[in-house]
């Protein structure tokens, strides 16, 4: 029996990792595909902070920084607010060395922000610049211009559906050899249930517990009919697994 993992490569190959480390034979079906589009800032603001909502917002600009247009910004010297620590540790990777880790979501990446200028770290009149993919699922940029910040949002990549599974993950699912599949996000618990239904699994798919970083994510699978449906309970991976543990748990007594 294996567990399926959706996430996109490469954040997919160090979830397998995990999971054979767990004791877990892993299919991946990354059901999202990353794009970078190109960074070009035409803001002639200095930049006080960085705000990032996914790693690949850091892997999608990271090649360019050494461009000496972007390098004459200073980016990498500034302070970047990261959603997580996965998010944290892939900017410390590029270069990043002052990195302000928030609690796993947008809302905590706020509130973190809003916390940095109540502690002076960051003065609420410099201006933010959002590092973020062309699909957002939250207006962060929005909520903290309510709140009296200048935010100025570059789309750096985009998720682009793949809408076929491996051959090994249909049959998988024909053979009822599949036990969980784990879910990252919305956009990816979207693109999942779309291949599936394409491939004429979706049946087989929705009868196995559907494990989601999120209640955002867990809505769609819901709304799909899925009637095993575990949330996280903290937008972690860590978290996930034992999510994961619960369902195996689950089907087994």
């Amino acid at each position: 029996m294996s567990i399926l993992v959706t996430r996109p490569h490469p954040d997919n190959a160090a979830t397998a990792e995990n999971l054979r480390a767990r004791g877990h034979v892993v299919l991946l079906a990354p059901v999202l595909k990353f794009e970078p589009v190109a960074f070009h800032d035409e803001s002639e603001a200095g930049y006080g902070a960085i705000i990032v909502t996914s790693a690949n917002a850091i892997r999608a600009v990271a090649p360019q920084l050494q461009d000496p247009g972007l390098k004459n910004l200073g980016l990498v010297g500034l302070p970047l607010f990261a959603v997580g620590e996965h998010t944290a540790s892939v900017a410390r990777e590029f270069g990043f060395t002052d990195v302000v880790v928030a609690g796993g979501d947008a809302a905590s990446l706020r509130d973190r922000v809003m916390q940095a200028v109540r502690d002076k770290r960051v003065s609420k009149k410099s201006t933010l610049l959002y590092l973020a993919g062309a699909d957002l699922s939250r207006d962060l940029g929005g909520e903290l211009g309510a709140e009296g910040f200048s935010v100025i949002t570059q789309t750096t990549y985009r998720m682009a559906p793949v809408k076929i599974l491996p051959r090994e993950v249909c049959k998988g699912f024909a053979a009822h050899g599949i036990e969980a599949v784990l879910h990252y996000s919305r956009r990816s618990a979207r693109a999942f249930l779309d291949a599936a239904r394409d491939e004429g699994v979706e049946i087989s798919a929705l009868a196995v517990p559907q494990c989601c970083l999120s209640e955002t994510v867990a809505s769609v699978l819901r709304d799909a009919g899925a009637s095993q449906v575990l949330v996280a309970a903290t937008p972690d991976e860590n978290a996930l697994f034992d999510a994961l543990e619960r369902a195996l748990r689950t089907r087994l007594a």
